[in-house]
């Protein structure tokens, strides 16, 4: 049985989580969390999307994107997934697949104000409500640029 069609609109925003296979902690380290962001920075000078959060934890990532065209976020997420998968493989000295199934996606209207706020703050939170950190700031989400003011 085939699974279900996303439904992917012009202009919503997207909440993804995508988690490590078995839910490992394969993100742990220091050097796969900065291979990750090198990742998403080729993916956005690619498909030129809107990165507005991103939270790394040890065994799954959060984003919050908006995709230049709709059908541009299974590519994004394609080329993210493959690009991560064959690099962590190698650095890990593994073999198979490195993330878990289909990857968790809900969208929202840009005019969903309310939604955005708390989707962004669910995501800068996780690493506090995982105990790793005791507040927002942590090296591997974007929580900075939106204290700094770089995310206006």
């Amino acid at each position: 049985m085939p699974r279900k069609r996303r439904n992917l609109k012009t202009g919503y925003s997207y909440h993804i989580t995508t988690r490590c296979n078995n839910r490992e902690f394969r993100l742990a380290r220091r050097e796969c969390r900065e291979v990750f962001l090198y990742a998403v920075k080729k993916a956005l000078d690619k498909y030129k999307f809107k990165l507005y959060a991103l939270c790394i934890m040890s065994n799954h990532v959060h984003y919050l994107i908006e995709p230049a065209q709709p059908d541009d976020l299974p590519k994004i997420m394609h080329f993210l997934n493959w690009y991560t998968a064959m690099c962590f493989n190698r650095m890990l000295k593994r073999t198979g697949h490195f993330w878990e199934k289909r990857y968790f996606c809900n969208g929202f209207s840009p005019s969903d104000k309310e939604r955005a706020l708390n989707t962004i703050s669910y995501i800068h939170g996780n690493p506090k409500a995982a105990k790793m950190r005791k507040g927002f700031f942590y090296d591997f989400s974007n929580y900075g640029s939106y204290v700094s003011g770089a995310a206006r």
